[in-house]
């Protein structure tokens, strides 16, 4: 690596982060890219979050600590991003951690590329909490949906392909744009989409590219800001709303596929909660949307299990005392689209995008892929009239 390569500012909002916090400073620092700042912001944080950030800083002079009162992760971000020097910013929250070439890698491929590219992706293992590889990955997806690169707007619509907050790195012309994140969502108890909606802020002005390899590891945990489903369904549904006002050149069914889908999702973790009546509104929702899930099984198997669990809920509260109504709760299990497998390291995942694609078989998956063929016809066709509108304009 050359010496003159550019800065990149690492950004960590850190609120009540001591539990992995070393881990997440320990992949930053050790990533093979060494000209980085890395810039966390304690967030208010009653635990050793502060303390924790001050030994690594005492060791590496990269790491600066910076405070501010619990304003939210929007909020420390921008704090962050207002205080560094970098030419590239790349976030990361305090719970995730990235695999040593993540850094070098978005760079390379950010430096091959001209002005108009203003953020690079890659893609994210899922992990648990003692950094073990957990889930699935088929060469199909990640092939096809997270590898889209160009003008994205339609496709971020759709669904955040980006997939977490941990993920970009992002020129930092892009923020001179569009402005930084929205900590308005906190004030409106609606956090959880914070990321995505700057994503399609960037979108609307500039192309993504994408390194296609897992570099970065997403951590599952219960309890996290990710499973406060309700805050973060109203994050979606406004940073939707504006997204939609800003664009009305969107087919509305994108809008009605996106929602739907992430519905879905909110349902997945409403139940795992034991949220039976909110799971069976959720459900409600994404199917008035998009009815394409009634081709599932697991719609009607859900639908049944909520009443006979509010049902026996009932009964019990009737019966025993209130605190033996918990034993009826579901046992908590990683949602189905990240469940268990024997894949454990990245060179497996990475060798599983080898492996020949398999077309969707099942009447559903039919659809979402006609779906996602459509979307993709829609990205280049948009492209191609806002890049008429340039030259048109420099004419």
């Amino acid at each position: 690596m050359k010496a003159d390569y550019p800065l990149v500012s690492v950004i960590i909002p850190a609120y009540n982060a001591e539990i992995f916090l070393s881990r997440t400073l320990k992949s930053v620092l050790s990533q093979t890219y060494k000209n980085i700042e890395v810039l966390v912001v304690d967030d208010g944080s009653l635990d050793r979050t502060a303390e924790i950030v001050e030994t690594f800083a005492q060791k590496d002079s990269r790491v600066i600590l910076l405070k501010q009162q619990n304003a939210g992760v929007a909020a420390a971000r921008n704090l962050a991003i207002e205080k560094s020097r970098g030419e590239y910013i790349a976030p990361i929250d305090a719970d995730d951690i990235w695999y040593p070439e993540k850094i070098e890698k978005q760079v390379q491929c950010m430096l091959q590329a001209d002005q108009s590219v203003g953020l690079v992706y890659a893609w994210s293992a899922f992990i648990d909490e003692e950094d073990v590889i957990i889930g699935e990955y088929t060469s199909f997806y990640y092939l096809n949906i997270p590898s889209i690169e160009g003008y994205v707007y339609p496709a971020m619509m759709y669904t955040n392909l980006i997939g977490n907050a941990s993920v970009p790195l992002i020129r930092r012309a892009c923020f001179d744009k569009i402005g930084f994140y929205n900590s308005n969502l906190k004030q409106q108890n609606a956090q959880g989409c914070e990321d995505w909606d700057i994503y399609l802020r960037i979108a609307e002005y500039y192309q993504f590219r994408v390194v296609p390899e897992f570099l970065i590891g997403y951590r599952q945990v219960r309890g996290s800001m990710s499973k406060s489903y309700k805050s973060m369904a109203k994050s979606y549904d406004l940073v939707m709303a504006d997204s939609k006002k800003r664009h009305p050149e969107i087919p509305t069914c994108i809008y009605n596929w996106s929602a739907s889908s992430f519905y879905v999702y909110v349902l997945t973790i409403s139940r795992e909660y034991g949220d039976y009546w909110s799971t069976l509104v959720w459900l409600y929702k994404a199917i008035k949307l998009d009815n394409s899930p009634l081709l599932q099984t697991w719609v009607y198997r859900c639908f049944f299990i909520c009443l006979m669990q509010i049902v026996v809920k009932h009964l019990t509260s009737l019966i025993l005392p209130k605190h033996h109504s918990s034993l009826h709760q579901e046992k908590f299990n990683y949602p189905k689209n990240i469940a268990v497998t024997q894949v454990t390291t990245l060179a497996d995942i990475q060798k599983e995008m080898h492996k020949p694609q398999e077309i969707p078989r099942k009447p559903h998956a039919k659809i979402r892929w006609r779906r996602w063929l459509y979307i993709v016809q829609l990205c280049r066709e948009l492209s191609y009239i806002e890049k008429t509108k340039v030259s048109l304009t420099v004419c």
